[in-house]
């Protein structure tokens, strides 16, 4: 997906926890959605393998595929985006960099990198992170205003907690069953 086209606005994101119903919330997803393909607790051809399978329906569905790894991996591949700290994001041309942020200076690095969008996260608690102290509305509002890319809410969020806190984009780990 070239970057001048409209980013989705719902993002699935994978995890060890959905990985038993991951293609079927995959196939559930509206037309032209986003998948964030993590999966690291895989063994390395493993996690290929099930990537493989994760972006053939992706394409057969409209969706944006992307890979947390590095851009040589996110082309080798076959991923639309690659998906990580705005630091490990390269420079392709061919792929939508989708960085990660949790704090001002790391908004400022993906905007340095020109990234298409960023994560930003915890908006809420999140069983992914539950140490990490959540930003709420103010700080996702504050940190999603300082990115020139648009900016996807992150961690503990539904479509309910989306449109509470006016967010266009989100993602979720679970929000999605």
């Amino acid at each position: 997906m070239p970057p001048r086209q409209t980013l989705p606005a719902i993002w699935l994101i994978s995890d060890k926890r959905n990985d038993a119903i991951l293609l079927d919330v995959l196939a559930r997803l509206p037309r032209g959605s986003g998948f964030v393909y993590r999966h690291y607790h895989l063994a390395e051809e493993t996690r290929r393998a099930r990537f493989r399978e994760c972006a053939e329906l992706c394409a057969r569905m409209g969706h944006i595929a992307a890979l947390s790894g590095t851009d040589a991996d996110a082309l080798n591949w076959g991923a639309d985006a690659v998906y990580g700290p705005p630091a490990r994001l390269g420079s392709d041309p061919v792929l939508l960099k989708l960085a990660t942020v949790h704090d001002a200076a790391q908004v400022d690095e993906a905007n340095a990198a020109q990234a298409d969008a960023v994560f930003v996260s915890p908006v809420f608690p999140t069983l992914s992170h539950p140490d990490a102290s959540p930003l709420g509305e103010r700080g996702f509002t504050d940190l999603a205003a300082r990115a020139e890319a648009p900016a996807i809410a992150l961690g503990g969020m539904t479509a309910e907690r989306a449109r509470a806190i006016g967010a266009r984009r989100w993602a979720a780990i679970d929000g999605l069953r």
